[in-house]
């Protein structure tokens, strides 16, 4: 599959992603649960739907093998340290700007580190 195929395969599938991470977010610290936390979890419920949804529909259309321990095992190394990045920056914004302007920039911190995640999948975890 093209690069410009995948890329706008991850958009989709991506896009999906972070609207359910960002209301995770949202929700769990409108009820009182700290950024960090929040933020984990809201990466979590992504990680749940992308590795999948990634591995089959955007990085996988050009072969039939199945998603592996060793796909796995990248995707885990890979997304701590994507969470790390999104969870530094996004506690940044809440502690500075307040919890208000930390859910406005989440989408935005997101969907930078998108860009990233894009090229770590396609030349490293789904090969």
């Amino acid at each position: 599959m093209s690069i410009a195929r995948q890329g706008i395969s991850f958009l989709l599938v991506g896009v999906c992603l972070v609207v359910a991470d960002w209301a995770v977010f949202v929700m769990l610290t409108a009820l009182g649960v700290a950024p960090p936390e929040a933020n984990v979890a809201g990466r979590v419920a992504g990680a749940l739907l992308g590795f999948w949804a990634n591995g089959r529909i955007t990085f996988g259309a050009d072969r039939s093998s199945k998603l592996g321990h060793r796909h796995f095992a990248k995707f885990a190394t890979s997304w701590l340290v994507v969470t790390f990045l999104s969870t530094y920056l996004v506690t940044i914004v809440a502690d500075y700007l307040g919890l208000k302007m930390a859910w406005l920039a989440k989408p935005i911190v997101e969907g930078m580190l998108a860009m990233l995640t894009f090229f770590i999948s396609r030349y490293w975890v789904y090969r």
